[in-house]
Parts: C-alpha cells; sequence; structure tokens
C-alpha cells in the first residue's frame, strides 16, 4: 500500500481504491416522495381553480343558458349584459365607497403603526410606558372584531357617526393596527444598531433616522402590511352591516349580499358582480406579491 492510500485510509475511513455508491433504494423514495407531492399539488390546484373557472364562464353566460348548458362548459356566446346590469344597479357608488373607506382606514394605520413600531423597538428598553403600550397591542390580537361590535356600535352612535363612511374607517383604523405594529416591529428589530449609531453620529434626529433610514429598509414589510389590512378591509363585511343602514353608504361586500336577493334567480348577474369586486385584490396583490410575500416570511417566522 502506498503513502498515498494510506493517506485515503485515514482521511476517508475506507480502504483505498473503494468508493461509496449511493443507495438505491432511498433515491426511489425520494423520488416516490416527490412524485406524492408534485400529484397532491396538481390535485390541489385543480380543486382550487374549479370554483374560479365556473364564476369567470358563468359570468358570461345568459340567464337561459346558465340553465340548460352545462354548469362547466364555457358559454357558446359570450354576452356582457350580466356586467352592464351589474354597473347601472349603483356598482359604481359601491365600489368608489369601498375604495375610499380602504384607502382611507390603511393609510392611517399603516403610519400610526409604523411609527409607533418604531418607538417601541428604539425605547422599550428605557421607557415602561412604551413597553406597556406593545403589551397592549398584543393583547389587541387576542380580541376578535365579533366580539366588541357591541360597544364599538354604542360608541358610533354617541358620536353621532352612524350611517356614514366615518364609521366605517375609526374602527378598522383600531383594528388593523396591532397587527401591522407586530410586524413593522420585527423588522425593525432586523436593522443593525450600526445603522443607527451611524445616523445619530451624524447628528440626524430620530424622526430623520425614522423617514431615512428605517423606512427604507422596512419597505417590504410596509407593502405587507398593506396589502393584508386593505384586503381584510376590503372583504370586511360585519362593520358595514352593523354601522350603515342607506344604500348609499353601501359597501362591495354589504351590496353583493343585496344584489343576492335582488337576483336570486339571475345567477349570472351576482356572479359578475363577484368578478368586478375580486379584480382591485387581484390588481393589488400582482402588484405587490414579491413584497408580500417576502414580508410574510420574515415578518411571522420570528
Amino acid at each position: 500500500m502506498t503513502d498515498m492510500d494510506v493517506a485515503d485510509t485515514v482521511t476517508t475511513g475506507q480502504p483505498a481504491g473503494r468508493h461509496i455508491e449511493p443507495h438505491p433504494a432511498g433515491q426511489r423514495k425520494i423520488l416516490g416522495l416527490n412524485w406524492l407531492g408534485g400529484t397532491l399539488s396538481w390535485l390541489w390546484l385543480i380543486i382550487v381553480m374549479l370554483p374560479i373557472y365556473w364564476i369567470v364562464i358563468t359570468s358570461f353566460k345568459s340567464q337561459d343558458k346558465y340553465f340548460t348548458q352545462n354548469p362547466l362548459a364555457p358559454p357558446s356566446s359570450f354576452t356582457l349584459d350580466n356586467y352592464k346590469l351589474v354597473i347601472q344597479s349603483d356598482f359604481i357608488r359601491y365600489f368608489v365607497n369601498s375604495v375610499i373607506v380602504t384607502i382611507g382606514a390603511v393609510l392611517p394605520a399603516v403610519i400610526i403603526a409604523f411609527m409607533a413600531a418604531f418607538a417601541i423597538v428604539r425605547a422599550s428598553a428605557r421607557s415602561r410606558f412604551l413597553t406597556s403600550v406593545n403589551a397592549l397591542f398584543l393583547m389587541g390580537l387576542a380580541i376578535p372584531l365579533q366580539a366588541t361590535i357591541i360597544p364599538v356600535y354604542l360608541i358610533i352612535i354617541r358620536l353621532k357617526l352612524y350611517d356614514t363612511l366615518l364609521a366605517i374607517i375609526l374602527p378598522s383604523i383600531a383594528f388593523a393596527i396591532p397587527l401591522s405594529v407586530l410586524v413593522l416591529s420585527n423588522f425593525i428589530r432586523d436593522v443593525p444598531k450600526e445603522l443607527f449609531e451611524s445616523m445619530r453620529m451624524d447628528g440626524a434626529t430620530e424622526w430623520r433616522t425614522l423617514w431615512r433610514l428605517v423606512f427604507p429598509l422596512t419597505r417590504p414589510a410596509l407593502v405587507t402590511v398593506t396589502i393584508y389590512n386593505g384586503l381584510a378591509i376590503w372583504n370586511g363585511f360585519l362593520l358595514p352591516l352593523v354601522l350603515t343602514q342607506s344604500p348609499q353608504q353601501r359597501l362591495l361586500p354589504l351590496a353583493l349580499w343585496t344584489f343576492q336577493g335582488q337576483y336570486s334567480v339571475n345567477v349570472p348577474a351576482v356572479l359578475a358582480s363577484v368578478v368586478l369586486t375580486t379584480l382591485p385584490i387581484l390588481i393589488l396583490y400582482a402588484i405587490g406579491r414579491r413584497q408580500l410575500l417576502s414580508g410574510l416570511t420574515a415578518g411571522f417566522s420570528k
């Protein structure tokens, strides 16, 4: 045995010239698991996409064709009459109301949560008050909206805001802040302390540090909480149902419920309203998809 063979034997623990082949049974097992996972993934994709496909194709069918054709068959002749009927039924008013409520609630909630998270992370170790505020925000995550709807209703009545869009905006801001603070504070804690020290050495104030340093670095988290809160408020049903009454103040989810009662037989018209309501959500998700996924991965995994 040569010196080279002895060195190979010492370093590898195996006689020289002997190679360890990968176990074929293990490879077949991993390959089998991959095939099983892929099959289940495609099956789940079909289950999820089938209702969406049915909604879209049905919205382009006429009422008589819906009852005579196969529900899953594409329409023989596409028609936009259902969309025209929905738009003529004050859909634009409901859409504008939903946009006003969503923007009016999301922007203040994200800004307040961003500044609160910065204050909690930077000064919570030196301030008992901010530590208590952080505990209060975390407590807000454990209180569901359904448990507070009666007190919220009484407060709105006392403030004489019932049947106004502001009656929906104010509670939406309050319920969007706790989760936003939790996600943003986790991101701000990841900012290296050396950067804060560098800004302080340059004479920057806390306000300038917030907007010149923390804001650019936590942009994925801001997009995450903006999209998440926007979807929650856009799809909200309980607050508009309890805090509004007149048709002029209806939001899209409540309007869809009204369409379902008004067009209980005209199913294609109801599904056309569903498609129009979902389009802004899809556009918003397509714009911020990458930031949303990165924000959820880094924010909720802590």
